[in-house]
């Protein structure tokens, strides 16, 4: 199994602002799980600007711990390991997300975590981690049935129809799915998860091949940017606002979600900002809204 050095440790640790390498207590482990989700978003950019990266363990971890991120195998291959490394039992399952409007599935297209920890009474729990779902939970979630409250979601931890030893984590009315159901089947590799990889990253039939789109979560809020359009869910509501200029669209993009474009030059950036502008006017036509360029 892939583990990391001391120096990879003490670099990733720092992209997240955590100082110390402490042992691998359930405190830490929330610590942990809040930093990497305050500090990296999930994003559709590679994607978008037909630069996929490898989901491969040997790439996505440089690709964390250099600053930039990507979607839920990067985020949650590259934290899994992590965690490994910092003494965590941790398991990797197949999971199904449950998009709107769609019936729950369990098809490889999300990568489920979960963490095996000794409580205060010496037996060992397993917790439900996520890091890589745009408006994941917070915290790490207990896997026990149940109703649980993280401003400004509700999420639910529930039975899964697909798999009866599974589970189900149901997301909040207002979230961007309706809910993920994992496997209770432990996989020891990526394999399962290499195909659909390449169809979401490659195939122009994949809902993020030709789309713009960052999701973050912190304390308090959720945020989304898809492509010109942005949009935070907190206690007040939701809100949505337009960005209108590349000035106002990259403060945001490193602002709320962290990412700098540090890939790409500056005639790259102005080619990503015209490819966005102008999708999101063509989606403004659809819309009968007015145009602003």
């Amino acid at each position: 199994m892939y583990t990391l050095s001391t120096a990879e440790i003490q670099m990733y640790l720092k992209q997240l602002g955590i100082e110390d390498i402490q042992p691998p207590t359930l405190t830490y482990l929330f610590q942990l799980h809040q930093a990497h989700i305050r500090r990296f978003s999930w994003q559709t950019v590679d994607i978008f600007t037909g630069h996929p990266a490898s989901i491969d363990l040997e790439q996505s971890i440089p690709l964390l711990l250099s600053g930039r991120s990507g979607y839920c195998f990067h985020l949650n291959g590259a934290f899994s390991t992590l965690l490994r490394s910092l003494g965590y039992q941790v398991d990797w399952h197949r999971a199904g997300v449950q998009p709107l409007g769609t019936e729950p599935r369990i098809n490889s297209f999300h990568l489920g975590l979960t963490v095996h920890i000794e409580d205060e009474q010496g037996i060992t729990q397993p917790w439900i981690i996520d890091v890589g779902l745009g408006d994941m939970p917070y915290t790490p979630l207990p896997l026990s049935y149940g109703a649980y409250a993280q401003s400004p979601f509700q999420y639910q931890v529930a039975a899964s129809s697909i798999d009866p030893k599974g589970w189900r984590l149901e997301h909040d009315a207002r979230a961007s799915i309706v809910g993920v159901d994992i496997d209770h089947q432990v996989v020891s590799d990526l394999e399962p998860f290499q195909a659909n990889h390449e169809f979401y990253s490659r195939s122009a039939q994949s809902p993020w091949f030709d789309v713009f789109l960052l999701r973050q979560r912190d304390e308090h809020a959720s945020h989304e940017l898809r492509g010109c359009m942005l949009k935070t869910i907190d206690v007040t509501g939701v809100q949505h606002t337009e960005i209108t200029n590349q000035k106002d669209w990259i403060d945001q993009l490193h602002d709320v979600f962290g990412e700098s474009l540090s890939r790409y030059s500056a005639v790259e950036k102005d080619d990503i900002w015209k490819r966005v502008q102008q999708a999101h006017e063509q989606w403004k036509q659809t819309k009968g809204l007015p145009s602003y360029s």
